[in-house]
């Protein structure tokens, strides 16, 4: 009963979590958070920031992502704090590895993009005040998307030297993603602590991402990113939770300086579907949730090695049934190896 009772403030911590430390995690050379029952949404470790709709030249790719996330307290579905889940606390490092291919032929136009991300690390935290700290350590949830990416515009180079052609105008690119249940899951752990780095729930998401970059009207142009996944999840066979289907989207407003790359990111998520389990919705109110994180991303990209060094951190600005208080860091590098 008392597994029952506390399933849905655990899979809200689980999924915050997420967000948050994903929020801060990996992209490719550009490329979450609400109420479901783990901490898995579709994207690459970081998600999505700048460059999220831009597929580099033909090639093979391969990146790895270092970083560490806080999650504090929980908040209710009208935005106010749990006094009952007032010490919740989850923290950790992450990291993870991943590979992007890019054949050299195109479709309709655009070119086409494999990529796969393994990610791990370590989770400690605890539920309630007095509770002992538990951690968990080994694989999450490996991830998987196939997409294809069109650019409308014109390359031009840019004022500073060392650096990559700016993709001037808009780019388009449409994909599906999967995240696969693979990676550890501990029951036991998410029952008493809420800490589990595999969740055990399969996850389809289609995806949309859009960039535009403008004339050079402040340096080498003002660029814009959005990439939206449309959530799908499965239901927990051991656990009997079904997760409503989730939205999220990630952004950046950025401006491109030469080599350097600096500007805003965030991710906003909703949750459109209640929360059931036992084939019922959840109380009170299908644990739908809202959250929206805040912060800034930094990249230097080296032409010279065919590669890019990126700084992400985000911290949480608005949250509703998921955890109150939350930020992430991530250094991110990325190479052509082929």
């Amino acid at each position: 009963m008392r597994f029952v009772s506390f399933l849905p403030a655990v899979a809200s911590v689980r999924a915050a979590a997420a967000t948050i430390i994903a929020a801060g995690l990996m992209c490719f050379p550009a490329t979450p958070s609400h109420a479901v029952e783990g901490s898995t949404a579709a994207g690459p470790i970081g998600g999505t920031d700048i460059r999220s709709a831009l597929l580099p030249p033909p090639g093979i790719y391969g990146g790895v992502a270092v970083g560490y996330g806080d999650i504090q307290g929980f908040n209710d579905g009208d935005g106010n704090s749990i006094p009952a889940l007032e010490d919740l606390e989850q923290s950790g490092p992450v990291g993870g590895i991943a590979g992007l291919y890019v054949p050299d032929f195109q479709v309709f136009g655009g070119s086409l993009g494999a990529l796969a991300v393994i990610k791990g690390g370590q989770e400690c935290g605890r539920l309630f005040s007095g509770q002992s700290r538990k951690c968990v350590h080994g694989f999450g949830d490996p991830y998987v998307e196939i997409g294809w990416s069109r650019f409308f515009g014109d390359w031009r180079f840019s004022e500073y030297e060392d650096s990559y052609p700016i993709p001037e105008g808009l780019t388009v690119y449409a994909g599906f993603g999967v995240v696969l249940p693979f990676g550890d899951y501990d029951r036991s752990a998410m029952e008493s602590n809420g800490v589990t780095l595999g969740d055990n729930i399969w996850d389809f998401a289609p995806t949309a991402a859009i960039t535009y970059v403008t004339p050079p009207l402040i340096a080498d142009g003002t660029e814009l990113s959005a990439k939206v996944f449309w959530n799908n999840y499965l239901e927990n066979p051991d656990t009997d939770y079904q997760t409503g289907d989730l939205i999220n989207v990630d952004f950046a407003l950025s401006e491109r300086i030469g080599p350097a790359q600096v500007g805003l990111a965030g991710i906003y998520a909703v949750q459109i579907e209640d929360d059931e389990q036992f084939g019922m919705t959840v109380p009170p109110d299908g644990r739908r949730a809202q959250v929206l994180s805040l912060g800034a991303v930094g990249a230097w990209d080296l032409p010279s090695i065919g590669a890019q060094v990126k700084l992400k951190g985000v911290h949480t600005v608005v949250s509703e049934n998921t955890v109150e208080d939350g930020w992430g860091i991530t250094l991110t590098f990325v190479k052509q190896l082929w």
